[in-house]
């Protein structure tokens, strides 16, 4: 017999992931930042509980409700020209848009790299060894992290009430949602030109991997889009300290 209150538990459970992200970014990017030239670990281990407590979520909610749910899907090679074109396409736009115009804007010259510098000396990544093996959890491991909880969980679950689209819209929108505190923090004064047209284009990007998973039936295209478009994220972040690393 279907449990009458399965949808409230489920849709209480989505709006909770769907914020969670937005919470602890907000904690560990503002509200425990100390740019004293230190590392923080208050804030290291802010971040690293939040992650663990993020990722454990979805799973231990599966598991106790609807564990006959859970199931491995093998590699597969279904979406994964489109992920790979998306995701290359992004980049070199990324690339361009960022040499043609945002690194001649006054401000993002003068304080994103220190912005971005200051919570590498918080997170003990500072010398270029260090910073790559950040680069390496944000592009692999983290990754496929944020497409399990983003698409498999917070999508996967709500295309189960609502229509495809509002599936795809209202978990693009939730997953942008910590960005914007990122991307407010590493462009200051730019909130309305930059940070926030750029957590936009953040949602549609969380839209395409819906709409990847969706038809492709698992992780593996959205995760290869995603991850190539984080490499290209961290080598911009390399390139703007290039005087830090000297």
């Amino acid at each position: 017999m279907e449990n009458p209150h399965a949808g409230v538990r489920d849709w209480s459970a989505l709006a909770f992931a769907s914020f969670f992200p937005l919470v602890m970014t907000t904690i560990y990017f503002v509200v425990l930042h100390n740019p004293d030239g230190e590392p923080n670990p208050v804030l290291i281990a802010a971040f690293w509980s939040g992650k663990f407590f993020q990722f454990i979520f979805p799973a231990a909610y599966v598991f106790r409700f609807e564990r006959e749910s859970i199931r491995f899907v093998g590699p597969s090679w279904r979406g994964i020209h489109l992920g790979a074109g998306f995701g290359l396409t992004v980049a070199i736009s990324m690339f361009a848009l960022y040499f043609l115009w945002v690194q001649h804007i006054p401000s993002v010259a003068d304080n994103s790299p220190r912005m971005i510098y200051e919570r590498l000396v918080q997170f003990k990544a500072t010398t270029p060894l260090r910073f790559l093996a950040l680069a390496f959890y944000i592009c692999i491991p983290h990754s496929l992290g944020e497409e399990y909880y983003w698409r498999w969980f917070v999508f996967g679950w709500m295309r189960r009430y609502v229509p495809l689209s509002a599936a795809i819209a209202l978990s693009s929108i939730a997953f942008m949602l910590h960005h914007v505190v990122i991307l407010g923090v590493y462009f200051p004064g730019n909130f309305w030109t930059l940070a926030l047209p750029f957590s936009i284009c953040v949602a549609v990007g969380g839209g395409v991997w819906a709409w990847l998973y969706q038809r492709s039936g698992s992780l593996y295209a959205a995760w290869l889009s995603h991850a190539l478009i984080d490499a290209a994220i961290m080598g911009l972040g390399y390139w703007m300290l290039w005087d830090y690393w000297k």
